[in-house]
């Protein structure tokens, strides 16, 4: 218990210590110029950010252009560990049911009203509302009340012991947001953009290009140090790798495997990779036929060469997935033996589950990212031996999201890494995850789960958290059969920028242009 304390309070007090994040150690000897102001940056995207509503964003380009826009209370640092954002220290009682955050002096929204710690809890307050339909509702930890006891003081009242919390709250849709908003016309910020981040919108076409410009009210008076960041949306690899490479674009926040070896050996360009947590996955409806029964699934999940996975679909930059949510990126994994193919007790277990004859199936897969596709014809080809006959329908990505996901009974998922061990099995395999696609709604899981979020002992939480996964490789809500690194591209004179795990964490505002950059008007 006092180790875990002791790095609470150190995630809560290091912004102030001045101890440096990741994103800015240096070796010893190593000179590194100066940051300077100025200038625009292009970045390019291989989908459109159509939900620019920070409480409501969904995929990679949104969260983007929300972070840009907006803050948190807190922020993920590249080690995982939380900094200050718009909260400058934060404390817990000692049973962890109570929270205390303080926030910085003088913050204000860009249409230059204050942002007090009434429009914080107001913030929570909408986030938790079902009404208001966002991911973060199940994903910022056990919140029973928000309230602002003075202007710069807001309380968090937990129904839970959670020691997550300053994690929590550093999630992709817990921007903070006008109280006069939260509480009255919410579905304003679907057109537009009242946030207190870096920087402020300028035009918004979700299909083409998104523009933003600095924030002169930011409350770091160095940061950002770009004038202008401009986002465009290249639904075709070939086109956005080409447009890097000529100098169009300065930096692509998603690079294809087969495109990354190509842009690693360009002039002027340089390649990133990280290690993640992010995957694909196969979303079976566990409440209804053919996959609500367990040998259905893990016939399934028998069939697939994991290994082999990884080469087809993730170029070989990526890890062998074993059907559990997480990975050795994360604090609280679970190493199991990896499941091998094995056709002859998939064909068994499809015949006791009453399919001798095999079993047809429809999987859909959207078009974004292009690897869904590849994963759905992969696990086609290695269903057959076993009898099962797959049939692969692909969709453009907007049909998908408003027709197959959250509703379909067999398609292809795509996810980032979380935070935390709670916050992968809160958002998707938990009975009351905010996108539970699966429909398993596992007793057994949800408890372990649970209980695992207020046990501050770290044995123990292992242990749980190491059960759920355990359940996860047994039962195969979905089947998880890779991770991906995180690949990515840009320009050679583009500094500060390092790829972030987490996968929809950017930190864009510590990115400055160098010699080299080209002058844009």
């Amino acid at each position: 218990m006092t180790r875990l304390t002791r790095r609470i309070f150190l995630a809560g007090s290091a912004g102030l210590a001045g101890v440096p994040s990741l994103a800015v150690v240096r070796s010893a000897g190593a000179q590194s110029p100066a940051p300077r102001r100025g200038g625009t940056l292009r970045i390019s995207v291989d989908q459109a950010a159509s939900v620019i509503h920070p409480l409501r964003t969904r995929v990679n380009p949104e969260y983007l252009v929300t972070e840009l826009l907006y803050s948190n209370l807190t922020r993920l640092k590249l080690d995982m560990t939380v900094e200050p954002d718009l909260a400058e220290s934060w404390s817990a009682n000692a049973e962890l049911t109570e929270w205390t955050f303080r926030l910085r002096e003088g913050l204000t929204f860009h249409d230059g009203t204050p942002c007090t710690a009434k429009d914080v809890a107001a913030t929570f307050v909408a986030i938790l509302d079902p009404k208001t339909a966002s991911p973060g509702r199940t994903n910022v930890g056990p919140i029973a009340e928000a309230t602002a006891v003075d202007a710069r003081t807001v309380v968090f009242k937990l129904s839970a012991p959670y020691a997550d919390l300053p994690v929590a709250v550093a999630y992709t849709n817990a921007r903070i947001i006008p109280a006069a908003i939260a509480q009255g016309d919410l579905d304003r910020l679907a057109r537009s953009a009242v946030g207190t981040g870096p920087f402020r919108l300028v035009s918004y076409e979700p299909d083409r290009r998104i523009v933003v410009e600095r924030n002169p009210a930011y409350y770091d008076p160095q940061r950002p140090w770009v004038d202008r960041v401009e986002v465009l949306v290249y639904p075709d690899p070939t086109a956005e790798a080409s447009a890097l490479l000529s100098g169009d674009t300065d930096v692509m926040m998603n690079t294809a495997a087969g495109e990354f070896p190509r842009l690693s050996a360009a002039a002027g360009v340089k390649a990133l990779r990280v290690p993640s947590g992010q995957f694909l996955n196969v979303n079976m409806g566990c409440d209804q036929k053919p996959f609500s029964d367990v040998r259905v699934r893990q016939a399934l999940a028998l069939t697939v060469d994991r290994e082999a996975m990884v080469g087809f679909v993730a170029g070989g930059f990526g890890t062998p997935g074993n059907d559990s949510a997480m990975n050795a990126a994360y604090h609280f994994y679970k190493d199991q033996p990896l499941k091998k193919p094995d056709i002859a007790k998939a064909k068994r277990l499809l015949a006791e589950a009453g399919y001798p004859n095999g079993l047809d199936l429809t999987m859909v897969a959207s078009d974004t990212p292009g690897t869904r596709a590849q994963l759905a014809v992969a696990m086609r080809e290695m269903g057959k031996a076993a009898g099962f006959r797959i049939n692969v329908q692909t969709m453009p990505h907007a049909t998908y999201l408003d027709q197959v996901w959250k509703k379909g009974a067999f398609y292809v998922g795509f996810y980032n890494m979380q935070a935390t061990a709670d916050a992968i099995f809160s958002l998707l395999y938990t009975s009351n995850a905010a996108w539970n696609e699966t429909r398993w709604n596992n007793a057994d899981f949800d408890k372990l789960v649970a209980e695992a979020r207020v046990t501050l002992d770290e044995a123990r939480r292992q242990n749980l958290y190491g059960q759920a996964q355990m359940l996860m490789h047994e039962q195969v809500p979905s089947v998880i059969p890779a991770f991906f690194d995180l690949l990515a591209a840009q320009r050679a004179y583009v500094q500060g920028r390092q790829l972030h795990p987490r996968g929809a964490v950017f930190r864009l505002d510590h990115v400055w242009l160098g010699d080299g950059a080209p002058k844009r008007g």
